[in-house]
């Protein structure tokens, strides 16, 4: 088998599917990349067993045939070929060899029949949104996913899907964010669990444009279509807790406070917080906000005063500084409102300014504050 590919197309797609393979594989043939030739088309499939990515390419072939390649030698060859047209010649004994303009390269690839099949896509439901849909809701809830293995539910993204829009929900039960898009139209009332490594692989690999996607989804896959490239995934099988008795109906008290300054007098003062709290004490009164942070351990302390605008009793509540800090990355408005009530009650972040079609919501558990 023989085919004639760009070196520099060939790299650009192989490294937006080769975050798929793990360092540490259980068995070598998920190392390597699955080439499949058809008529001057080359379509490259890399695995881990749970999430599949696929991309195409336009390739120089008279005949079909397919063979297994070890990922990182090639990566690596290729990000030190200039860009040329690549010749690549595969005997029947898996032998790969490379030509370019003025080397040659051999490479010992791998019978393809041992590469594992993909999911097949029977019985989905699908729907189609924008790229830049489905990127902005990575972006702003895939902080919040918890790393809790014990507590599989939470270690994904939930979407929960209607007619009159699509909501993606995540939290490691300190925090929660609820982002929700009412331009996107479902099939049918559903719900399911998305990973972790394949939203962050489709956060790289899509555009963050209106490019037209088609995600389906049967019982225990996801997938994901965009132009040439595919993701499937498969799904987290546990209940999603249910978010929505965490949600303070009540909150009465209204903060609202320039988004940069506070996020830069929380990096600022949590310098010297407790390394392993993060705490950050918040008295608000009247139209004063101060943020206070102390190790008592090394004596360290500091303290920083802002304007803000409040509506409420006096109130000191502590949060996590650094949770804080990734609330706030996740929206782009100049000015945050928090609601608030008790110092044992969860806070509730919203940006003044939503995009249209869109509702951003965040909650933030506050910590036990120091007698």
């Amino acid at each position: 088998m023989k085919f004639i590919v760009s070196s520099s197309a060939l790299l650009k797609q192989l490294q937006q599917i080769s975050g798929v393979i793990n360092a540490n594989t259980v068995l070598p043939i998920l190392e390597d990349f699955l080439f499949e030739v058809e008529k001057n088309k080359l379509t490259i499939i890399a695995t881990d067993l749970e999430t599949v990515m696929k991309v195409s390419l336009e390739a120089e072939a008279k005949e079909t045939g397919k063979v297994c390649i070890p990922a990182k030698i090639l990566i690596d060859s290729l990000k030190n070929i200039p860009d040329q047209p690549l010749t690549f010649n595969i005997d029947k004994h898996f032998a790969v060899e490379l030509t370019s303009d003025n080397g040659k390269y051999k490479v010992m690839g791998e019978n393809p029949d041992n590469f594992p099949k993909e999911p097949t896509a029977d019985e989905t439901s699908s729907f189609t949104t924008t790229s830049s849909v489905l990127v902005t809701a990575i972006n702003k809830t895939l902080f919040a996913v918890s790393n809790d293995d014990l507590r599989p539910a939470m270690t994904g993204v939930f979407f929960e899907m209607d007619k009159k829009g699509l909501q993606f929900v995540a939290t490691d039960a300190h925090r929660l964010v609820k982002y929700k898009r009412t331009d996107v139209s479902c099939p049918k009332n559903d719900s399911l669990i998305v990973p972790k490594k394949p939203l962050n692989l489709l956060k790289t690999a899509l555009p963050d444009n209106e490019d037209e996607i088609t995600i389906s989804y049967n019982i225990n896959h996801l997938f994901v279509h965009h132009g040439t490239t595919q993701l499937s995934c498969r799904l987290i099988d546990a209940r999603f807790p249910d978010y929505k008795v965490v949600i303070p109906m009540d909150n009465p008290y209204k903060l609202t406070v320039s988004r940069t300054d506070f996020q830069s007098a929380l990096r600022r003062v949590s310098i010297f917080s407790n390394k392993s709290t993060n705490q950050v004490v918040l008295n608000i009164q009247g139209s004063e906000l101060q943020l206070a942070a102390q190790d008592v351990d090394f004596s360290f302390e500091g303290t920083e005063r802002m304007k803000c605008q409040y509506n409420g009793e006096d109130l000191s509540i502590a949060f996590n500084a650094r949770f804080l800090i990734e609330i706030l990355n996740a929206t782009d408005s100049g000015e945050i409102k928090m609601e608030l009530s008790t110092p044992t009650k969860a806070g509730i972040i919203k940006p003044t300014e939503q995009e249209e079609n869109e509702e951003l919501m965040m909650l933030v558990m506050p910590l036990m504050l120091n007698a």
